[in-house]
């Protein structure tokens, strides 16, 4: 007993000279001269010295951003206008880490509350139908230090896609109101409840327009994530343009459709191709419900490739992962079937074998009539 004590007493005044040392790399100094020192061990409950306003935090890619500056003991201020949409947010931090303040975008007050005692400002909202957002300046005039904004790859002026014409112009107003503001230009991004492979696994019929051979280069959605959270601790790296983040490979939207139907193992669609003066038709009238639907100009961006540039993912120091059959199952495997022969002419050379000799195995009669039995005696005790 003596023993333990002491081995915990040795334990106990380690630590306390550890966390009374600092090391170089415990000090950041942000682009306005104001040092951050961590703090505690790193990880989960260490405090890095940063606090983080994320607006757009309860999207796709906010998610992550917020997951991931969390687990380095980040304090992220979160902005929500839907009670609902931000409560797995909350458990993704330490106590007190994740802190969400209601907020209304016409509201200046509520907008300053939320940056006022914030470093870094990362802004996320963007749809693919219209929104608003908040103004730039007030980031500048709360003493924020440093501005993340993240556009598109085809973000252009000229684009005959509106969508793509406003990340520009956004780019453009940024830099306007705060000079040394980051801005980044991932593609479409992939991964769990995703936008692009669970889309072609549910419409395959809208990504055969064009003839299927339109050009895309998704990215990963943590890659991205990651990006931002290694400019947050680390600082923008020095150049004065965009930072592109376009994925590793590019595909045909009919490769991507094969590709998808050999992973889930579904029947190939045998809808025809859409003309584009339907599909732009067919968008319009469906903007007539509440919900959000396929869009005219989303049609539009079915026939534009995207930007053949190179990647920036060296100054970030992040190898962007790469779509293939191994990685994509992971999210597409809810959408299997089983026991369907597919032509030869489809891609299994990226499908592993194991993936596609899996069929779906119903439960013994035995373990049903257990389970229901089980189900009945509950109901009856509660």
């Amino acid at each position: 007993m003596l023993l333990v004590t002491q081995s915990r007493l040795l334990r106990l005044n380690a630590s306390i000279l550890r966390r009374g040392q600092r090391a170089y790399h415990d000090l950041y100094i942000n682009p306005k001269g104001q040092p951050i020192v961590s703090q505690g061990t790193p990880g989960y409950s260490g405090v890095s010295g940063h606090v983080v306003t994320v607006f757009g935090a309860t999207g796709f890619l906010g998610r992550y951003v917020v997951q991931k500056l969390a687990r380095i003991g980040t304090q992220v201020v979160i902005p929500y206008r839907d009670e609902d949409e931000k409560r797995h947010l909350k458990l993704m931090g330490d106590l007190g880490q994740i802190v969400n303040l209601d907020w209304d975008i016409r509201d200046e007050a509520q907008i300053a509350e939320c940056l006022r005692h914030s470093d870094t400002v990362i802004n996320l909202v963007g749809r693919d139908y219209e929104t608003k957002n908040f103004t730039y300046e007030d980031a500048s005039e709360n003493g924020v230090a440093s501005l993340i904004h993240v556009s598109h790859l085809n973000a252009s002026k000229s684009s005959p896609s509106r969508f793509y014409r406003t990340k520009a112009e956004g780019e453009e107003r940024v830099k306007a109101a705060f000079p040394s503001a980051t801005i980044l230009r991932p593609s479409t991004y992939f991964g769990y409840e995703d936008k692009l492979l669970n889309n072609i696994a549910i419409w395959p019929i809208w990504w055969k327009l064009n003839q299927g051979q339109t050009t895309m280069r998704p990215v990963h959605v943590f890659d991205v994530a990651q990006a931002i959270v290694n400019i947050t601790r680390q600082g923008p790296p020095p150049v004065e343009r965009p930072l592109n983040l376009p994925g590793p490979a590019t595909y045909t939207h009919d490769w991507l459709l094969k590709m998808v139907e050999a992973v889930t193992l579904v029947t190939p669609s045998k809808a025809p191709e859409i003309p584009k003066r339907l599909a732009m038709l067919l968008g319009k009238i469906s903007q007539a419900v509440w919900w959000p639907t396929l869009t005219p100009d989303e049609v539009e961006r079915r026939f534009i490739n995207d930007l053949d540039v190179n990647g920036d993912w060296d100054l970030l120091g992040i190898p962007p992962k790469e779509l293939d059959a191994d990685l994509a199952i992971t999210y597409l495997r809810r959408y299997r079937s089983s026991y369907v022969r597919l032509p030869l002419s489809y891609p299994y050379s990226k499908v592993p074998r194991a993936n596609l000799s899996r069929p779906v195995r119903l439960p013994a009669k035995e373990d049903l009539f257990v389970s229901f039995t089980l189900f009945f005696i509950c109901s009856i005790l509660y």
